[in-house]
């Protein structure tokens, strides 16, 4: 019995390490695929197909935080959910066209705890628009927060620089910018600030005056000025810059340093203008050191301030992206035509379409047609370019794609033509309007190649958004298309279209786009400013 038991051990014991192995074996299996399951819904977490959701907030690793942030320029700390083309913009398209200074991005970080501080319904403001009300300015609460007060006006394209032109005046003067949300501000764009609005409060004290202020008022600096009523004794709670195209040579004055140093001590001042008059700021030697550190680039000033400032609603940011991916995502090059008519009359105009065709063909941005054979025989997939077309009229852009239709390239590139929409005429107060306005003027931002026309807002906003120096097509005189029909502008700076011609210091008239190197008229308008840096 002994040994029976003995040799039954033993095969045991010989069993003992197969088992073992099989049952190692059997783990190992399991955890591959328990590891495999995890790894497979770590990878479907993270990333979930793109077709989910119409728009998706985006997934950024630690390596992606810079671009993200725009090297910098954006805060970090928003909801991204409630505004996704915050950072969702750089799916779509191309980052910045230089990298901020890092100066301009310290700039901005203080400039956010200002606002925080100052913004409405802190302490501070409540304070402030107390003294308002009273009509006494309180030299305490003015020290620690003043105000400039955007007064909306005019067209999208005009609003847009504005702001911009009204929140750097806002840095140099260590101000807190509060935009007047008008008709349909808070429809089109984000919050750009961290933990405040920049919106002013509907029960600001002057807000019932925005409409009754123009230069013939008594806060108007312009009047103040023709009165005689500025003076460092008599600070008033208030003054309206009255900064339009159709403002005066006292109007003007804000851009002398001595003017400023009486507006430094008002606590609230309400600016109206359709004016970029950034350029203006670049000529007062108070702003000039500043300037040179926040922007060494001097034409990368609007491209930041509304890469910063200007992000679309997510109801905005839908038709862009809509559209975007249907007709543009998929090419190899995208081609942007903004076009503005100033003729009086019913379009399309056959000049205006010879002028746009010149351009396109001369500058090789678009290949001709074959008008005489039916197809070009090519080897391998051709080359496809996507027209984006903004107007007013469609006709335009259905000539344009019948053309492209009906004959064949010259080189046998593909080519589709598409236009958003055609809205027939200008409709400055009509919510969607200007929603799909806005969309468009970002559309046509991430384009490889820009045409706009001349003396068009809405074309400079969508150069700067881009980053983009397009091609402008010069201003048609007795409906005839111009020879030559366009020219690269100088830089991507918008054009300042009625700055001041005066000078400070000797008080008479002066060319002021001949001051500095980096201040020159523009292209499209011959009495307007822009900003340039590559200059000779």
């Amino acid at each position: 019995m002994k040994r029976v038991h003995h040799r039954n051990h033993h095969q045991e014991q010989k069993k003992c390490p197969s088992r073992i192995m099989m049952r190692l074996a059997g783990l190992c299996v399991f955890s591959t695929i328990i590891l495999s399951v995890v790894f497979s819904l770590s990878l479907v977490l993270r990333d979930p197909p793109s077709d989910a959701v119409p728009i998706s907030v985006p997934r950024w690793s630690d390596d992606a935080q810079t671009d993200k942030l725009l090297a910098g320029l954006l805060p970090a700390g928003f909801d991204e959910t409630s505004c996704l083309s915050r950072y969702d913009s750089l799916i779509n398209r191309k980052g910045l066209s230089a990298k901020p200074s890092s100066y301009l991005i310290s700039r901005l970080r203080k400039y956010e705890a200002l606002h925080r501080e100052c913004g409405p319904y802190t302490q501070s403001y409540n304070k402030t628009v107390k003294d308002l009300r009273s009509g006494v300015p309180s030299q305490s609460s003015s020290a620690a927060c003043k105000y400039v007060v955007w007064i909306s006006y005019s067209g999208l394209g005009n609003r847009i620089l504005t702001i911009a032109s009204a929140f750097l005046y806002a840095l140099l003067t260590n101000r807190v910018l509060l935009i007047d949300p008008g008709l349909d501000m808070t429809d089109l764009f984000c919050e750009p600030f961290p933990d405040a609005s920049w919106f002013l409060p509907p029960d600001f004290p002057l807000r019932a005056q925005f409409h009754d202020l123009n230069q013939k008022s008594a806060h108007c600096y312009g009047k103040m000025i023709k009165d005689k009523s500025v003076t460092a004794s008599a600070v008033p709670s208030f003054v309206y810059l009255h900064l339009a195209h159709d403002y005066d040579d006292q109007d003007k004055l804000f851009f002398c340093d001595e003017d400023q140093r009486f507006l430094d001590q008002v606590p609230w001042l309400l600016v109206r203008t359709d004016n970029y008059f950034v350029p203006s700021l670049f000529l007062m030697p108070s702003f000039e050191q500043e300037l040179n550190q926040l922007f060494p680039n001097r034409e990368t000033v609007f491209h930041f301030l509304a890469r910063y400032l200007f992000h679309p609603t997510n109801r905005v940011w839908g038709l862009v992206i809509r559209y975007y991916e249907a007709y543009l995502a998929n090419v190899d090059e995208r081609v942007g035509i903004q076009i503005r008519v100033f003729d009086t009359g019913t379009g399309p105009f056959q000049h205006v379409l010879d002028q746009i065709l010149a351009c396109v063909f001369k500058e090789n941005l678009l290949p001709d047609v074959n008008r005489k054979q039916a197809t070009i025989s090519s080897s391998g997939k051709p080359k496809s370019k996507a027209v984006l077309m903004t107007s007013l009229s469609s006709g335009y852009s259905e000539k344009v794609r019948d053309m492209y239709w009906e004959f064949p390239t010259t080189t046998g590139e593909a080519v589709g033509v598409f236009q958003p929409s055609h809205e027939g005429y200008q409709q400055t107060e009509n919510q969607m309007h200007n929603q799909k306005a806005w969309a468009e003027m970002y559309l046509l931002s991430l384009t490889d190649v820009l045409v706009t026309s001349s003396w068009s807002t809405f074309g400079y906003v969508a150069q700067g958004l881009g980053g983009l120096k397009p091609w402008i097509l010069y201003k048609p005189e007795n409906k005839t298309a111009p020879d030559p029909p366009c020219q690269r502008a100088m830089s991507m700076e918008p054009c300042f279209h009625a700055p001041p011609f005066y000078d400070c210091k000797a008080k008479k008239g002066i060319d002021t786009g001949k001051l500095v190197p980096h201040v020159r008229h523009c292209e499209d308008m011959s009495w307007g400013l822009k900003l340039v840096h590559n200059y000779a």
